[in-house]
């Protein structure tokens, strides 16, 4: 993961910022891998790394948690953005994958 990252406000504005440096793919959780191209392809926890993690917390209510991952996947060349609430999908998910993704 990229320790040198900028703050943002909002995750509108984190998304952006990614948008902007080539992480193209929207990505969806899936329960031991990560989805994309409508859900038509996946990348297991093995082939892909987390970049950038960008955290959001809501003022007065920590449901509004959100988390903003930058993905990359070296060995298909796709980067993408994931964007999670993750709390409440934890249950759903693989215990590798709640490895992959916990935010330390």
């Amino acid at each position: 993961m990229n320790t040198q990252q900028p703050a943002f406000d909002t995750v509108t504005e984190a998304l952006s910022w990614l948008n902007s440096k080539g992480f193209i793919h929207d990505f969806n959780l899936g329960e031991n891998c990560i989805k994309y191209d409508n859900d038509q392809h996946d990348l297991s926890p093995d082939e892909f790394d987390i970049a950038y993690i960008f955290r959001f917390e809501g003022d007065t209510d920590p449901g509004d948690e959100d988390i903003v991952y930058g993905i990359t996947s070296a060995s298909l060349g796709i980067k993408g953005v994931l964007t999670s609430a993750f709390g409440m999908y934890a249950d759903s998910l693989s215990a590798e994958m709640i490895k992959k993704l916990t935010v330390r």
